[in-house]
């Protein structure tokens, strides 16, 4: 999720029990639910660096302990330096370590339900894990949060302390909130197949298997698209998220030689062609040449390779044999169907290879 959303759930805890354990707290709190974010400063070494790092071992065990007692010691500087009365004393160092260890903890699993996912056993594996549930930025969540924190704050102008009683009906709307996303996001996967059509091939036979409770990545596969031999087949169907509404999503087939992206509205019935196939339909292709396999081994190609849940392979040949390898993350293709392509450069990875078979141009982007 993004820090907003973090910062107003850590002051949104604050206001519960868990905000007694005294003087301390609520900045031990705050720090604690972005504390994970820490990683940022890999952005110093570039932003293939930084991909690399990201979410890695600040959002593992090792980084949620040693982060939050990092927490717990500002916030135990912060509660001594500011003076205050005798019967609101400093909360002690072992409990702002595990009113901070919670702190962190909720950031990671708030990381956990979005398409963009999160490595939790970093640095023990590097596997990244994630659901499809919510987008990076969850407008309900910033309402839901921001509204309770500023309605406690102007009924205490009035003389009425609200903060604990919003506190939890925040949290009880947010649980709702998640709740809905995860009933919607489970109908877009079972109404899939059907969205597709007669068209979608049969499953692989190493496909990703079906109702798996989280979706983990990079996979290693028996038959992957670099197997030229392998017949086509489907891979894994997912649903992303869509920024504005719950109950749509966009369905991405991963094929064994290409992607598909279809809409679905869980409250619009689907437009069909005379084949019963749903109009509307984007296809990328995903071929693993031997340029592609080249550039794979690349740096930059490790590194993307090792982030991305669904890369897209595409190149293209120059006359002197130069080839022009691009990867995009189909979870990241902002545009809608029907319309042309948009997506971050953060997640496009172009690699040339020379006609000897060594890359000599890496980057991140275009």
């Amino acid at each position: 999720m993004d820090n907003l959303t973090h910062s107003l759930f850590g002051l949104t805890v604050a206001r519960t029990p868990l905000g007694r354990a005294g003087r301390g707290t609520t900045v031990a709190l705050l720090l604690a639910s972005n504390a994970p974010d820490i990683d940022i400063v890999t952005t110093l070494g570039g932003a293939a660096t930084y991909l690399q790092w990201h979410r890695g071992p600040t959002h593992g065990p090792f980084g949620i302990v040693g982060l939050a007692f990092v927490c717990a010691l500002l916030g135990r500087a912060a509660a001594q330096w500011r003076a205050a009365p005798a019967d609101d004393p400093p909360a002690t160092l072992g409990r702002l370590w595990i009113v901070s260890i919670v702190g962190v903890l909720c950031h990671v699993l708030m990381d956990l339900p979005t398409s963009y996912g999160t490595r939790l056993l970093s640095p023990l594996s590097w596997t990244w894990f994630g659901e499809d549930w919510m987008p990076i930025v969850d407008l309900y969540l910033l309402a839901i949060l921001g509204g309770g924190l500023l309605l406690a704050r102007r009924a205490a102008k009035a003389g009425v302390d609200l903060r604990q009683r919003n506190a939890y009906l925040a949290l009880v709307l947010m649980a709702g909130n998640y709740g809905l996303r995860a009933t919607s996001h489970h109908l877009a996967l079972s109404g899939a197949a059907d969205v597709f059509g007669p068209t979608l091939p049969a499953r692989c036979a190493d496909a990703t298997p079906e109702g798996r409770w989280i979706d983990r990545w990079p996979v290693t596969r028996a038959a992957t698209p670099r197997d030229a031999a392998a017949g086509r087949c489907l891979v894994e169907i997912a649903a992303m998220p869509d920024f504005l509404s719950p109950f749509r999503w966009q369905l991405v087939a991963q094929l064994s030689n290409a992607y598909e992206r279809r809409e679905l509205d869980l409250w619009q019935p689907p437009v069909r062609d005379d084949r019963g196939a749903q109009l509307l339909s984007v296809r990328y292709p995903n071929q693993w040449t031997p340029a592609v396999e080249q550039a794979a081994q690349s740096e930059i190609g490790r590194v993307y390779l090792g982030f991305s849940r669904f890369p897209a392979a595409r190149s293209t040949l120059d006359a002197d044999g130069t080839a022009t390898v691009r990867w995009s993350d189909m979870r990241f293709i902002m545009n809608r169907v029907g319309t042309s392509e948009r997506q971050s450069g953060l997640f496009i990875a172009t690699v040339r290879v020379g006609a000897d078979g060594r890359p000599f141009d890496q980057r991140l982007g275009r």
